[in-house]
């Protein structure tokens, strides 16, 4: 699929580019905007839900926490982040993301470039089986790690 050029406008607060809404094991994720050189996505993660660690090994990625608290496996390290802060996670550093806070977690996303990540949120959608997630996401990019131990 041949990347969007962006155009000017605004998405709406609440809603998806386009009226789009994924459900991502759990989790929504809106697109906010979408073109060759990035793609930002709001997302809501209930208590409890998390992405295991992973990399993105062609892409840079950002999360503005808007409301709420994540646990975050960083660079090996445990770490937290919490309304306001701005998360880094460089291309190729491994990371992931959990809501352990007792509440819903409100946060913007964003990659740079946006390579093939819209299109494999949209290829997961509704998918309840995560090692089925985990083996799409290898098709787009997307290493998850092994779980410790």
């Amino acid at each position: 699929m041949v990347q969007p050029m962006m155009t000017p406008g605004i998405t709406p607060a609440g809603t998806g580019e386009g009226g789009v809404v994924w459900n991502i094991l759990g989790q929504t994720y809106r697109p906010m905007q979408h073109s060759a050189a990035s793609f930002a996505f709001e997302t809501l993660f209930p208590d409890g839900t998390f992405v295991p660690p992973h990399i993105h090994a062609d892409q840079d990625e950002f999360i503005y926490m808007l409301d709420g608290t994540f646990e975050l496996f960083l660079a090996g390290e445990t770490k937290h982040a919490s309304t306001g802060d701005l998360i880094k996670m460089p291309m190729g550093s491994p990371h992931g993301i959990f809501n352990k806070s007792g509440k819903p977690v409100r946060a913007l996303f964003w990659v740079a470039p946006s390579q093939r990540l819209y299109e494999l949120f949209s290829r997961i959608h509704d998918v309840g089986d995560p090692g089925e997630v985990v083996r799409i996401a290898a098709e787009y990019g997307v290493e998850f790690l092994p779980p410790p131990g």
